[in-house]
């Protein structure tokens, strides 16, 4: 019972807390957990065994980097200029803008895609727009290397690259999905006439693309080193291509990182290993397993139901897998268990009321959560069917 009471109390802070600040509400909660598991010095031992860990202080400060990134894209036009260059059906536009933005991990980010693609077309309501913006910008972060899945998979033990493949078929789903519910019924075969440039549409591609680049060859030719080493040396070149292609001066660099607040992201890495590694030493993860009674129930439906009330990936992630190990008795997780359950989360992620990018989006056009449902229940529910039956096949 002490077991339940503290890990309920400590989900419920979260939630309470994560509505303001998630990082915040990941350390209190981890705190508050471990209080009512362990001693005072077991917990304080754990913090500091986290924060002191050369790999963890890597991965965040990379992290944090990520959003002076997209700061500096953003003001300095080079994502105004790309659209402008572009000349496509209108359709098209309204899937690849929300999906490349979307790569651009940034506080709001959903504002900086909203009105590029809002009046796009024609024949497209409000909540159209609001579900476009919504749906199409998750596809490439789904599977984009420097995203959701960074932390999560380091979180696993897993290698990253490998977990892209296991998730494309997953993310053809979502484009499929996504088409048939959301963009073909809407009636509209217009052009878009902008000017094509090659040079203004490849510099953002490049400044985004290199740093997941690196990373992976880093990887490959030096497998023995560090693996946050050559993803801070790819963030770090892509930070400085952003800004020598945007023709930012050095000075801009503080203006943008104090708007972009990249702390935030260094803290909720930080605060995601804190909360794993006390997880991981209370009895919380066994008490949990005792209610899954299979694989696919556990990974596929609580999967689904804390992307949906928290609103996030990662830290869902982070609560499974210490699950999924106690419920079925392993020490590590396979890459096809960890892509259905990502997968899982990230559907509830997409749905949910209290993720910022929802809210941001039905308050900038206008709309409410039953007209936004209305666009993408249906779509949503039928990926979860899918995964959920492919899990019985493959899974148990």
């Amino acid at each position: 019972m002490l077991v339940w009471t503290g890990f309920l109390i400590s989900i419920l802070l979260l939630l309470v807390i994560g509505r303001k600040s998630i990082w915040l509400g990941l350390i209190i909660s981890a705190f508050t957990l471990g209080i009512f598991n362990l001693t005072f010095s077991q917990v304080l031992s754990i913090f500091i065994h986290t924060i002191s860990e050369p790999s963890i202080l890597l991965l965040a400060l990379a992290v944090g980097i990520m959003p002076i990134i997209g700061g500096a894209l953003s003001d300095s036009g080079l994502i105004r200029e790309l659209i402008q260059s572009l000349n496509m059906r209108s359709k098209t536009f309204l899937f690849a803008a929300p999906a490349f933005m979307g790569m651009l991990t940034m506080p709001g980010g959903a504002l900086l895609s909203a009105p590029v693609i809002a009046n796009v077309g024609k024949g497209a309501s409000k909540a159209d727009y609001a579900a476009i913006n919504v749906w199409f910008r998750h596809i490439l972060v789904m599977i984009y290397p420097l995203a959701g899945l960074l932390a999560t998979t380091k979180m696993a033990g897993l290698d990253l690259y490998t977990e892209v493949l296991y998730l494309l078929p997953a993310f053809l789903l979502l484009i499929l999905l996504g088409y048939m519910f959301i963009l073909r019924p809407i009636n509209d075969n217009s052009l878009l006439s902008g000017t094509h440039n090659s040079g203004k549409i490849l510099r953002p591609i490049v400044a985004v693309m290199v740093a997941p680049i690196i990373h992976l060859s880093g990887k490959l030719i030096f497998p023995e080193i560090m693996q946050e080493i050559p993803l801070m040396i790819g963030v770090l070149i892509s930070l400085v291509l952003s800004f020598k292609f945007g023709k930012l001066p050095l000075k801009k660099l503080k203006p943008i990182t104090i708007k972009m607040r990249p702390w935030r992201f260094f803290l909720l890495i930080v605060g995601m290993f804190i909360f794993l590694n006390v997880f991981r030493e209370t009895g919380s993860s066994d008490a949990i397993a005792s209610i899954a009674f299979n694989q696919t129930f556990l990974i596929v439906c609580i999967g689904f139901f804390l992307g949906f009330v928290t609103g996030r990936v990662q830290v869902p992630v982070s609560i499974m897998l210490p699950i999924y190990y106690a419920s079925f008795s392993l020490k590590a997780i396979t890459p096809l268990v960890f892509a259905v359950m990502y997968f899982a989360v990230f559907i509830g992620y997409i749905l949910s009321p209290i993720h910022p990018c929802v809210s941001v989006t039905l308050e900038y056009f206008k709309i409410n959560l039953k007209d936004y449902y209305r666009k993408v229940a249906l779509p949503g529910f039928i990926a979860l069917a899918v995964v959920f039956i492919i899990s019985l096949i493959f899974i148990g």
